[in-house]
């Protein structure tokens, strides 16, 4: 059930997950649609594009191919498409409506709109021109989805874009194009320039809904819904319509006052957590150790309630002093030598485990215990196309080095390597790769893998490569999870028994395969604990996010030779170094924000009082 939250600018829901929100926003449209179908009247839909409305096109789907949502009446006007950019194109907008919805309904094609990215430069601004003339022919925007980017952007309208601006040409922010870098294989070939419905377009649909996924998205719907409105956060600009509302998931609510600070917009029931969130806050805003607060420090900051309720100061600092203490854990699954315990970390891409936990997979190893690593995805669309040629290169080196026969394709009667080194050499970037290239991407994948993994100390016969069917897709944009993941997972799960699980809790990673990592993980532990199978399970992060101090359940030091080791494992996976094909919102390399991070929650601890430590890896109970 959604929650509505207070002291917001505009209407907003808080959805527990992401599926939440997206089933809420399908029965809103779905709702429309019927209510509209009913009375022999066609609906106006206003449709983004992007990642965070695929969820509701997939409920659409599901609502028309099972309970008979019919589409014949409805007319769509999508918000934007990239210029210059052929309809054909993969890379499209066009392509893009019809792959993921308008190809599963029974939506009549002459009804879908979306702006034509086609037009001569000369053309465009005629085009745009027509677009709006189709729109209000239409008798205008009855509901119109929105997504949020992180700039702020609603459509392609950037920081700046007018309040009252209509379709049009624009060129796209910096920020925009890093986020669509990794559907194009590199920011270098994301377009400059886009056509988009403008502010005053959008504003005159007669009701919004925006969608808002996921932690990365949670700085700007804090701004979007706290803030004035201003034209450098275009998502304000619609603040003030009669009819809109947000849609948010946990992650991306994560920033509002109401979630980050519930004390300062009213009553709240303090337990543990909250408690613990809210001294470590005062601390961090006052610049104090946790035994140095005072009774005016938690004034100051608004905290009369927990003073009364929970008090007096002395009380309060101690309990979340002890509280944090008790989490920091140098043996993660207890001294081996008295107990011998099998472990099992899952990592979504081949190089999650180390970056993510390196140092605690290294202690593990060190103390004995028997620890299992489940690759879930194969990473192959993370590989560029020059890292097979150089692997093919070494192929046919290696075969004229040793007098090896070179391997024939017997299909096609032909030399195997020489054919992959001139198929790739005209590849376009982001072309889907063929069955041969996608499997030479994963062979890389895994041998980095297994090479990162020994050098944490997991033997080889411990990888476990699962390739989760909703990933091997060959794209970029992969399928929902399905009960296949999830008993692949559940046969692993009977297979090592383990007493400890480790899975990714990090949800920024820009392509969303942790979010669905964790997904099946989840349903497989409940399926195997009706057998007897009750296994700790700990959540990690690390190359995306960290854990804040009050959210963190496990705090294992890393020393600076741990760290070291930590470091070689990451740098094993080579293809991964330098420019990886998806960097994500954060420039750094991996084993730079591993290490970055690790210290800074080290460095907060130790400014809360805490004993010293050169790195800590920190972890949760999970899943939550």
């Amino acid at each position: 059930m959604p929650h509505p939250l207070p002291l917001t600018r505009v209407p907003a829901l808080l959805f527990d997950s992401a599926a939440d929100a997206d089933s809420h926003a399908a029965l809103v449209v779905a709702g429309l649609v019927r209510e509209r179908n009913s009375g022999g009247q066609r609906t106006v839909l206003g449709l983004p594009t992007g990642s965070t409305p695929i969820g509701v096109y997939r409920e659409l789907i599901r609502l028309h191919q099972e309970e008979g949502l019919d589409f014949s009446k409805v007319v769509t006007f999508n918000l934007d498409e990239y210029w210059p950019m052929p309809p054909e194109d993969r890379h499209s907008y066009h392509h893009f409506m019809r792959e993921t919805f308008f190809d599963h309904v029974n939506i009549k094609p002459e009804n879908a709109h979306l702006p034509p990215g086609n037009v001569p430069r000369r053309d465009v601004d005629a085009a745009c021109a027509e677009y709006e003339a189709k729109i209000r022919k239409a008798g205008g925007i009855d509901l119109q989805l929105l997504g949020i980017g992180r700039t702020g952007h609603v459509g392609f309208n950037e920081p700046g874009s007018p309040a009252d601006g209509r379709t049009r040409f624009v060129t796209l922010d910096p920020l925009t194009r890093a986020d669509a870098a990794p559907g194009f294989f590199g920011e270098e070939n994301v377009p400059l320039h886009a056509l988009t419905m403008g502010v005053g377009t959008i504003r005159e649909a007669r009701k919004i809904l925006i969608l808002a996924l996921g932690e990365h998205k949670a700085p700007v719907v804090r701004s979007a819904l706290e803030d004035a409105p201003t034209d450098r956060v275009p998502a304000t600009l619609l603040n003030g319509h009669q009819d809109l509302t947000y849609l948010l998931d946990r992650g991306a609510a994560a920033e509002l006052t109401t979630i980050k600070m519930p004390w300062r917009t009213g009553p709240i029931d303090w337990d543990d957590r909250t408690e613990t969130k809210a001294v470590v806050w005062v601390s961090e805003q006052a610049g104090k150790a946790l035994t140095k607060l005072q009774t005016r420090d938690l004034l100051e900051h608004d905290l009369h309630e927990l003073l009364r309720e929970r008090g007096p100061v002395e009380a309060l600092r101690n309990r979340v002093f002890d509280r944090l203490d008790a989490t920091l854990c140098t043996h993660p699954a207890g001294d081996g030598a008295q107990k011998k315990k099998t472990v099992l970390v899952f990592s979504p891409h081949p190089d999650d485990d180390v970056i993510s936990m390196g140092g605690t997979l290294i202690l593990l190893c060190d103390h004995g215990h028997e620890v299992h690593v489940a690759y879930q995805t194969s990473g192959a669309t993370a590989v560029f196309d020059h890292d097979v040629r150089r692997h093919l290169d070494f192929v046919n080196a290696f075969g004229n080095l040793f007098d090896v026969a070179p391997l024939v394709n017997a299909d096609a009667g032909e030399e195997l390597p020489e054919r992959l080194i001139a198929a790739l050499a005209d590849k376009p970037p982001g072309e889907p790769d063929s069955p041969e290239v996608w499997k030479l991407k994963a062979l890389i994948r895994r041998t980095e893998a297994v090479a990162a993994a020994e050098e944490a100390g997991v033997p080889r016969r411990r990888c476990h490569f699962q390739n989760l069917p909703f990933y091997e897709t060959g794209r970029v944009k992969k399928q929902p999870i399905s009960d296949a993941d999830v008993q692949n997972t559940v046969e692993l799960l009977r297979a090592v028994q383990p007493d400890q699980v480790y899975l990714a809790g990090d949800l920024r990673d820009p392509h969303g395969t942790h979010r669905r990592c964790a997904r099946v993980v989840g349903r497989a532990l409940e399926a195997v604990q009706a057998e007897g199978l009750d296994p700790e399970v700990w959540r990690y992060r690390g190359a995306w996010q960290e854990f804040e101090p009050h959210e963190i359940d496990r705090a294992v030091p890393i020393s600076p030779e741990v760290t070291a080791r930590k470091r070689r494992a990451i740098f094993k996976h080579e293809t991964q170094k330098d420019r990886p094909v998806f960097p994500g919102h954060d420039d750094r390399e991996f084993w730079v924000r591993a290490e970055e991070r690790t210290k800074a929650t080290a460095a907060a601890f130790d400014a809360l009082g805490l004993p010293e430590h050169f790195a800590i890896e920190a972890f949760a109970r999970g899943p939550r």
